[in-house]
């Protein structure tokens, strides 16, 4: 067997099964992002809005954002006897639907992973404050 054989059978640790989520869900490739995840995971993202797939948060952020993109900082994995939380923690770019330009919008996600997949996703970011000021209301 290959060298590169080897590596492509190799697990992926609990922080990557959270990036390559991420990375897929940005393309966005909702499809490829559910790969990561156990069927039934609820995602609980901005204001409580609770879906049960990827496509939902991107369904949301397509009335939101023209395009949105998340740079990771850093993950930081918390492991348990059963399950995993990590949490990716970064800044958010893009354009709002208007077209206008942004950056620097904080984000904090918290996953659970379980057996390699993630089983719950926490969403949290400054766009509504970032919002109500665009609107002339001090967030």
């Amino acid at each position: 067997m290959s060298i590169s054989a080897k590596a492509e059978k190799r697990t992926l640790s609990d922080a990557e099964v959270v990036e390559a989520y991420l990375t897929a869900s940005m393309i966005p490739d909702p499809d490829a992002a559910a790969a990561y995840m156990k069927s039934g995971t609820i995602i609980t993202f901005t204001g409580g809005r609770e879906f049960d797939h990827p496509r939902g948060p991107t369904g949301f952020n397509a009335a939101r954002y023209r395009w949105v993109k998340k740079k990771m900082d850093r993950f930081d994995v918390c492991p348990g006897a059963d399950e995993t939380v990590v949490y990716s923690i970064g800044t958010l770019y893009g354009e709002w639907i208007d077209g206008t330009p942004f950056e620097g919008n904080r984000y904090v996600d918290r996953f659970v992973v379980r057996g390699g997949q993630i089983v719950k996703m926490d969403v949290w970011n400054d766009s509504a404050e970032r919002i109500l000021v665009q609107r002339g209301i001090e967030a």
